[in-house]
């Protein structure tokens, strides 16, 4: 049975300047004015303006905040869907502390993206693709100069300034010649030979989303920040992780990577390491076992803060933060009794407290961090900048000791950009999507909470209704399943749950064991069993909707996408109790798929003991195709043709074997689409809209 809970929203309202008999009437002004313009239209509207696959194109939402220097103003990147171009816009504005002067700072032509305030405030370094190539420019704010720093042909990223303010630190893949094996004859001038061939030896040689890689690695450099050469400062073929932090004096850099001869065959491996701008010798800073990365510097640069993750062979390993003393060389755990994984970590200004932000049951929360370990969790949820389903998410950018900026949305809109301070209510400084969704009639996500039929775990989940919802009703439903496994849903807006429920299904979605947000144990419920009683958790919570009475046990529809696409095709070799299924996405052959992933290594040595040619049954068992003589639901499968995650050969291996059985099923081949399908708009509507098809075949 299910225990039923109200989805709390905390919104704010800025506060008139007006005395408080003149707002008493304004307001009163106000309301009957909108009742007069709106009472005639709004029962006309309410039964029309629903969620359509075009209002995909009208979404906006806010990310990457950066309060300046004097924390009176906030950078940010306003992303954007062009129906146009079928890509999603991002474009750097601005807007107060207070929610007023909201501007844009740099927007046409191209991507501009990673604003990042000079240390006086007085400039904004950003990155700006334009006709292919990602360069680093810096606007002065007094006069809107801008001056374009490099001329790089491949992207720089994590773009850095130094506390002086005297250089920008970025890093870039510096390719080197491609391998050679065999030499060709000369080509005869004018002839027109076919491409050379290409010679790979690495394992990790292509990157969902990046393609094949190119010969090479990241890099580190620096380069005046009134123009001028970029210096290089690393030069070894190694792989780079996440983040780089300037010492206080402006002369080094801390960085993570791992520089490991064997490093290919260690992929949960990374550390620290410093450079000196005078000296090409890198320091080994940490040499933890296991993933040191995310390096910050305190204010008063006494002490690096960075996040490091064990190195166990078990499917999930959470990030703990960590505090060195510099001077010592101390470290120690700030979150060693705290069951939640670490995403991100800002320094107070007073250098006396952290401020962290980390998933828990299904929502992105923050919380300030005392140097003793003491935690105070923020007012306010991050979400909103993953919205195709409704995966947690948000960023947040830190003024002072308390005062935060933050990606915030619902479950029916996507983030804005809210001012969080201690003791004040949660006040609203953007709102981008009131022209396109204040009209529209959503769907509220309603949680809930199940004991799963295999061991009376609690599972949580969320619950979709149709909009106009009649409880007297019958419905048709779908269960959407999320990826990973490794990931959590919440009550966030998604696009592809709001047109289900706007197509009139209801739709269950929910995080079973093995979603990250409720501890380690829970995590790694799943290892070396998945998919397996992950399976009951969601059969239970189907069971549970169906005691509610509204949903027509005749019409269960199920789909998921990546993870979620291996528990769906799972599901139909288990059960015939859904019309339909979708299954986006999947792994079908754990064995093919450990050696045909981008990742394949981490994924053989991560999740499995040993690779599948010394147990061969463990990875059968475990993979839907061994239950494919089960399956009699009537199954689609929906994949891009680049995914080099889950590449699109699974999906090609289960549909061949639905044919051979004489299932009915269908193959949608997204082109040129990566494992994130919905990075191109109109991908994402295809995506829903095929699914939405399939199912109205089997209402």
């Amino acid at each position: 049975m299910f225990c039923l809970f109200p989805t709390a929203q905390i919104r704010s309202t800025a506060i008139s300047d007006a005395p408080p008999k003149s707002r008493q009437l304004q307001t009163i002004l106000l309301v009957l004015g909108w009742c007069l313009l709106t009472g005639l239209a709004s029962a006309k509207a309410s039964q029309t303006e629903t969620f359509e696959a075009a209002d995909v194109f009208e979404l906006e939402y806010a990310d990457d905040p950066q309060i300046s220097a004097d924390g009176k103003v906030v950078a940010y990147v306003r992303v954007a869907m062009d129906i146009m171009s079928d890509k999603a816009h991002r474009a750097i504005w601005q807007v107060d502390i207070d929610g007023k002067n909201h501007q844009p700072l740099v927007s046409g032509e191209g991507q501009h993206s990673s604003p990042r305030w000079s240390p006086s405030g007085d400039r904004l370094a950003y990155l700006s693709k334009v006709d292919g190539t990602t360069q680093l420019l810096v606007r002065w704010q007094a006069t809107g100069a801008t001056i374009t720093l490099t001329t790089l042909a491949e992207a720089p990223s994590e773009i850095s300034w130094a506390p002086n303010g005297e250089w920008i630190a970025f890093t870039r893949t510096v390719t080197l010649p491609a391998l050679q094996l065999a030499a060709m004859p000369a080509k005869p001038k004018g002839a027109e030979w076919a491409d050379p061939a290409i010679v790979i030896d690495k394992m990790t040689y292509r990157r969902d989303g990046a393609g094949y890689l190119p010969t090479g690695s990241k890099q580190l450099f620096v380069i005046p920040a009134q123009g001028g050469t970029p210096r290089q400062l690393t030069t070894a073929d190694y792989p780079m992780n996440q983040g780089i932090a300037w010492t206080r004096d402006s002369l080094a850099i801390f960085f993570s990577g791992n520089h490991r001869d064997d490093h290919e065959y260690q992929p949960r491996q990374s550390d620290l390491f410093k450079v000196s701008l005078l000296s090409p010798e890198l320091q080994h800073v940490t040499q933890h076992n296991g993933a040191e990365f995310a390096p910050a510097i305190s204010p008063d640069g006494r002490f690096l803060a960075y996040l490091a993750s064990a190195d166990q062979r078990q499917g999930y390993n959470p990030n703990q933060l960590i505090i060195m003393n510099l001077k010592s060389g101390e470290k120690r755990s700030l979150t060693a009794g705290f069951d939640r994984s670490v995403d991100d970590v800002q320094w107070s200004a007073d250098s006396k407290s952290l401020w962290i932000q980390y998933d828990d049951q299904g929502m992105a929360r923050l919380a300030s961090i005392s140097m003793k370990g003491k935690r105070q969790q923020a007012n306010s949820l991050l979400s909103g900048t993953s919205i195709g389903r409704p995966y947690t998410s948000g960023t947040f950018s830190l003024s002072g000791n308390h005062t935060v900026v933050a990606t915030v949305g619902s479950d029916k809109n996507p983030a804005d950009l809210v001012l969080v301070q201690p003791n004040q209510p949660p006040l609203n400084l953007t709102d981008l999507n009131r022209d396109v969704l204040g009209h529209k009639v959503l769907a509220s996500a309603q949680r809930v909470i199940w004991p799963s039929s295999y061991d009376g775990k609690l599972i949580e989940g969320w619950i979709m209704k149709p909009p106009h919802f009649d409880p007297a009703g019958k419905y048709p439903m779908i269960l959407e399943i999320h990826g990973g496994p490794h990931t959590a849903y919440g009550p966030n807006f998604s696009t592809e749950a709001q047109l289900y429920a706007a197509a009139g299904y209801v739709v269950l979605y929910a995080n079973p064991r093995g979603s990250t947000s409720y501890g380690e144990d829970f995590a790694n419920s799943i290892d070396l069993a998945y998919p397996g009683y992950d399976y009951d958790d969601l059969m239970t919570g189907v069971d549970a909707l169906l005691e509610q009475g509204y949903v027509d046990p005749k019409q269960l529809f199920v789909t998921g996408g990546s993870g979620g696409g291996v528990l769906t095709a799972w599901i139909v070799g288990k059960t015939d109790r859904f019309k339909a299924a979708a299954v986006a996405k999947p792994v079908i052959n754990w064995a093919s798929f450990v050696l045909t992933a981008d990742l394949n290594y981490y994924f053989a040595t991560t999740w499995f003991d040993v690779p599948p040619w010394e147990d061969i049954q463990s990875y059968w068992e475990r993979s839907p195709l061994s239950l494919v003589g089960n399956v009699a639901t009537p199954t689609l499968l929906l994949t891009g043709d680049r995914d080099y995650r889950t590449p699109i050969s699974e999906t090609e291996q289960y549909y061949q074997a639905l044919r051979h059985r004489g299932i009915d099923t269908l193959m949608v081949r997204i082109p040129g689409a990566s494992h994130s399908i919905y990075k191109r708009p109109s991908n994402l509507i295809a995506k829903v809209n095929h699914i939405l098809a399939w199912f109205e075949r089997y209402r």
